[in-house]
Formats: structure tokens, C-alpha cells, sequence
């Protein structure tokens, strides 16, 4: 597995800038400090898991990754597979996920929703426990 280091992703525009418009929004610096439980741990170390038998499974079918309906702002967010990974890895090592830029241009009907992704795993384990 890959993991996407912070000093190669770029750095934030706004650092050091005191008219930066985010600094309305008050500052988490407190809730960052706070490790993930260990259920959240081993959440996340399962959905890395499950990324691994997805990706395996529906890349080859031309599946570029997952697709995720974002409840904040409604719109669908498309990540592709060595994206969400890193993300799932970021969040595993540091409590927390850097802001990405997000698809440029995706094709919808390169991405499937989780749901979908656990449904083919499931499928195909059920198809091969048959024989």
C-alpha cells in the first residue's frame, strides 16, 4: 500500500494569511489532538481491507473507485481508488483527512457506490463457495 506523505501534497494557500476567510469558522486545533478509539481503528482498518478486495475485483472491470454522496453539500464526490486509500491511511495515521482536489471531470459510470461494491464481493464469494 501506498501512502501519500504531507510534504509532497501541495501547501495550503492561506497559511500565515491573517484575512483568511476559513478563520470564521473557528478553529478545531483541540479536536485534532484527540486519537481515534479503537473501534474507529478497527473500522478503518476493515474498510482498507474491504477497498483491497473491491479494487481487485471491479478495476479490471474498468471500475475506476468509489463513488460517494457527500451529505454536507449533496453533491456526489469521486474517488478513485488509490485516492481514498491514501485518504483511509491519512485518517488511520493522523485523526483526521487533508482537504484533496477532488475528480476533474469524472465519468460517472466509472464509479459505484460501496454499497454496490460489497454487494459484487458478496456475489462473487457466494458464486465461487457454490462449486
Amino acid at each position: 500500500m501506498l501512502a501519500v506523505a504531507h510534504d509532497v501534497l501541495p501547501p495550503d494557500p492561506f497559511a500565515d494569511d491573517p484575512d483568511d476567510p476559513a478563520r470564521a469558522f473557528g478553529d478545531d486545533e483541540d479536536r485534532l489532538d484527540e486519537p481515534i478509539s479503537d473501534s474507529e481503528r478497527t473500522e478503518l482498518l476493515a474498510d482498507l481491507s474491504d477497498l483491497a478486495v473491491y479494487q481487485a475485483l471491479l478495476e479490471p472491470r474498468g471500475v475506476r473507485g468509489i463513488v460517494v454522496d457527500c451529505g454536507e453539500c449533496d453533491e456526489p464526490h469521486y474517488h478513485d481508488w488509490h485516492l481514498l486509500r491514501a485518504s483511509l491511511e491519512q485518517l488511520l495515521a493522523d485523526g483526521r483527512m487533508r482537504p484533496h482536489e477532488p475528480a476533474y471531470d469524472p465519468n460517472p459510470g466509472d464509479y459505484v457506490s460501496w454499497d454496490y461494491c460489497r454487494g459484487f464481493a458478496d456475489g462473487v464469494t457466494a458464486n465461487e463457495s457454490a462449486y
